[in-house]
C-alpha cells in the first residue's frame, strides 16, 4: 500500500527533472530582471520540454499566469 501511495503523490524522476529546469529558467529571468517575486508574470517554453524543449533564451519568453496556465503542454 505504502509504495502504491508513493507512486500516487511523488513525481518521477523525469518530472523532478522538468521541474528543475523550469525553476533554472526563473531564476536567469529574475537574474536579467525579466520577472520579479509577485508580479504575476511566469516563463513560457515556446516548446514545453515535455515536448521536447530546452531552456535556451529562444525557446523562453515572460507571458502572464493566465496565458500560460491555459496554454498548457500545446
Amino acid at each position: 500500500m505504502a509504495n502504491a501511495e508513493y507512486r500516487k503523490y511523488h513525481s518521477s524522476r523525469k518530472a523532478k527533472k522538468q521541474r528543475a529546469q523550469r525553476n533554472k529558467a526563473r531564476r536567469a529571468a529574475v537574474r536579467a530582471g525579466k520577472v520579479t517575486k509577485g508580479d504575476g508574470k511566469e516563463i513560457d517554453h515556446k516548446r514545453p520540454l515535455s515536448k521536447g524543449g530546452s531552456n535556451g533564451p529562444r525557446n523562453l519568453r515572460v507571458v502572464s499566469r493566465k496565458v500560460n496556465r491555459r496554454k498548457s503542454n500545446r
